[in-house]
């Protein structure tokens, strides 16, 4: 036997009949690999082959059914030429094959323990999800039987309440309506004491003075309006506390409605099973969030419409006392002020009277005293025309002494006792027209009044007229207490 050559695991021999080596074409099969073409990126998925089995790769390029004799050529070369057998221990080694056959054991019994372990799983978590589905489920049947336990609570304190606000709001409306007709009984006294102003108005100079009618005239159209504005001030609240009520009943009402649809839904929810008809797929349903308030805020809003309602109410009834009081105290305000007018007129008349007596002797002191300021403006007018000459010969000196030469031009004493002397005259004749000018505005004061008095004697019958025939006529009738508290 020929000696060809050995690798590291076995040592190969020619015998010496020709018959003992398969045919080339035969063991081509053998030595092919079954990843023809195989490259660098694909075989790092390959951990066990070993690096020689990349090196042979390489080197053996990709052939086709055409080539496959001159491949076994390249084969026969590498086991027969001595030069060559070096790459014989580029091959897989047994050890590598083993590995590989432990590699998938160990994968197929992980893969089968993993199945296992799935089934086993998925069994007990289809369990756990069915009874998780039926808890879920009564809980919600549940939660939606609480829920419509909180809208009946809430639908009665609704009715109740809105009982309530209706009982108020019939006893407002009463109550405004008799202040709308004591508002309409107080026009007469008013246009009574407007006329008895309006005749008083006819009184001609000094005898338009504001005295005590006239105050006590003012007064009682100052309490009538005052009671009219705080009435419809009161009238004015009662409109918008009906209105206040009505919304607030409105929202109750609302409020109610829309708990009884709610309950209305609720309830047929509630009565709805996995066997019901009517059931479908709402697709995306529980990813939309339409709703609008919380538990905590859906029953604080029907509490806040509940407490609102009250507080409307308590409003409302603290009004209705409130305008009770009112008409009394309005009653009683414009009969006091009607008495101390018709008080007034009484004592007016008499001072009139003795007016006109203490206006004569008036008349004669301004006589008198116009006498003695025209002798004063007399006096005062020559005492500045007194001044005159003085001033001139000041005057003249300053004005010669100034064409005096060089250097005797100088500010001697005589000079500055000149300049104040023009100022001291200028300042006295000043003062002399001011007060010239007082007294002569005195004189045409003390001539005003003089005329004044003349004319108001000639009125004085006419003012007593005014009071007597004209405005206490009027003053005989007024409307009774219970008219002015808006009884007919």
């Amino acid at each position: 036997m020929e000696l060809l050559g050995s690798t590291m695991t076995a040592t190969y021999a020619r015998p010496k009949t020709s018959h003992f080596l398969p045919a080339i074409s035969t063991m081509t099969s053998s030595y092919r690999s079954h990843q023809p073409g195989l490259t660098m990126s694909q075989s790092a998925n390959m951990p066990w082959r070993t690096n020689g089995y990349y090196r042979t790769g390489s080197i053996i390029p990709s052939i086709s059914a055409l080539q496959r004799d001159n491949l076994d050529l390249v084969r026969a070369k590498t086991m027969f030429y001595p030069s060559n057998r070096t790459m014989l221990s580029m091959r897989y080694s047994p050890e590598d094959w083993h590995k590989s056959n432990q590699s998938n054991y160990r994968e197929s019994e992980s893969s089968r323990n993993s199945a296992e372990r799935l089934r086993k799983d998925t069994v007990r978590l289809i369990q756990d999800k069915d009874q998780l589905t039926r808890r879920s489920q009564e809980t919600t049947s549940r939660n939606i039987g609480e829920r419509l336990s909180d809208i009946s609570f809430w639908r009665s304190e609704l009715s109740h309440e809105i009982d309530n606000m209706m009982g108020e709001i019939s006893a407002l409306t009463e109550v405004k309506k008799r202040l709308e007709r004591a508002l309409a009984e107080t026009e007469g006294p008013l246009q009574v004491s407007q006329e008895c102003l309006f005749h008083r108005e006819k009184r001609m100079s000094i005898d338009l003075v504001h005295d005590d009618v006239e105050k006590e005239l003012i007064k009682e159209v100052e309490v009538i309006k005052s009671c009219q504005e705080r009435m419809r001030r009161h009238l004015d609240r009662a409109i918008a506390q009906l209105a206040s009520n009505r919304a607030a009943q409105h929202e109750l009402e609302r409020d109610l409605s829309d708990k009884v649809t709610a309950q209305r839904i609720d309830d047929r929810c509630h009565q709805l099973r996995n066997t019901s008809d009517g059931i479908s797929y709402h697709r995306g349903i529980d990813r939309l969030d339409p709703n609008v308030s919380l538990p905590d805020s859906w029953s604080r809003f029907t509490d806040d419409n509940i407490l609102h309602s009250q507080s409307e109410r308590v409003a409302s009834h603290k009004l209705r006392d409130e305008i009770e009081i009112l008409l009394n105290t309005t009653s009683n305000e414009m009969w006091n002020q009607f008495n101390c007018v018709n008080v007034a007129f009484t004592h007016r008349v008499s001072e009139t009277a003795d007016a006109k007596n203490s206006l004569q002797t008036h008349l004669a002191k301004t006589l008198q005293e116009i006498f003695q300021t025209e002798m004063l403006i007399e006096t005062l007018k020559k005492a500045i025309r007194d001044k005159e000459n003085p001033l001139k010969v000041a005057q003249t000196r300053l004005e010669e002494r100034t064409r005096r030469p060089n250097v005797e031009l100088c500010r001697d004493n005589p000079h500055h006792r000149l300049v104040s002397e023009v100022w001291e005259i200028e300042d006295t004749v000043h003062k002399l027209q001011e007060r010239l000018m007082e007294a002569e505005n005195t004189l045409q004061n003390l001539v005003k009044t003089k005329v004044a008095l003349d004319h108001d004697l000639s009125i004085k019958a006419n003012s007593l007229f005014l009071d007597q025939e004209k405005c206490m006529s009027m003053r005989k009738s007024f409307p009774s207490t219970p008219r002015l508290v808006g009884y007919t």
